[in-house]
């Protein structure tokens, strides 16, 4: 794909990569009762599943950007939107279910289902 739909969903990709590895990275390194008093499903959660769910974050993002780069299995990138899409779709059920906002997490669901449709078609 040449042209401005694939400068749009490189733009896509880094963005959101950018967004979820932040946020993934977040929750490696800080200490889940720090987390909880902003996140507040994480007081619910245990310290490795908080670690299990940044990691994949981190990885999601990774997978957004790196193999559509290198040009090597780049069939991993909207693979890897689509993993992130199914992370932001329990991402949005929790925060509906504790009452929070959820709508961050469903622009992300929506921008991953984008790059997923753009990188596969």
């Amino acid at each position: 794909m040449t042209g401005p739909m694939n400068l749009g969903l490189w733009a896509l990709q880094v963005l959101v990569a950018l967004l979820v590895a932040l946020t993934g990275a977040l929750k490696l390194v800080v200490p889940r009762q720090t987390l909880a008093t902003k996140m507040h499903w994480a007081k619910d959660w245990s310290d490795g599943r908080v670690k299990l769910l940044g990691l994949a974050e981190v990885l999601g993002a990774i997978g957004l950007v790196v193999p559509a780069a290198t040009n090597i299995l780049p069939v991993l990138t909207p693979i890897a939107a689509l993993c992130l899409a199914v992370l932001m779709a329990g991402a949005v059920q929790t925060h509906r279910r504790l009452g929070e906002g959820f709508l961050p997490a469903l622009v992300v669901l929506l921008l991953c289902l984008a790059i997923a449709a753009g990188r596969f078609a």
